[in-house]
């Protein structure tokens, strides 16, 4: 029996505050141990943003101890599949990786009925990418 190496996502969005660590979060609970999973920001944030920490929680999902991280050309060295959310050029390319752009909107400063809709649509697109991975 051989065992087949799983594949890793890096979500990258400018603050790592909110898109990036909400679809982190969804992958984690919806794949479980079948994907590595990644989250970072080219220009990180001090904390997660409160209001995607209070709707992901509303889906049991724990993002309180979630701590923003500095995108490295590492990380995306280590990525099968880099998404990124509205950071632009400042995601380095590699040959041979898989590449998408979701656009979606910022939660930053958003009332809690729309950071709900970016969490929502999060979901929808990490169910679509869970299919098309494992």
């Amino acid at each position: 029996m051989t065992e087949t190496t799983k594949p890793a996502v890096l979500f990258v969005c400018v603050h790592n505050a909110g898109r990036s660590q909400m679809a982190a979060g969804y992958l984690r609970a919806i794949a479980g141990d079948r994907i590595d999973v990644f989250s970072a920001g080219s220009e990180p944030g001090n904390a997660v943003n409160p209001n995607a920490v209070a709707v992901m929680a509303e889906e049991g999902i724990d993002l309180a101890g979630a701590v923003p991280q500095v995108l490295t050309t590492d990380a995306v060295r280590q990525a099968d599949v880099v998404i990124t959310m509205g950071c632009g050029d400042a995601c380095p390319i590699f040959p041979g990786k898989r590449y998408e752009d979701w656009e979606l909107t910022d939660p930053a400063g958003q009332p809690l009925d729309v950071v709900r809709e970016v969490r929502d649509d999060i979901r929808g697109r990490v169910e679509g990418l869970v299919a098309s991975l494992v």
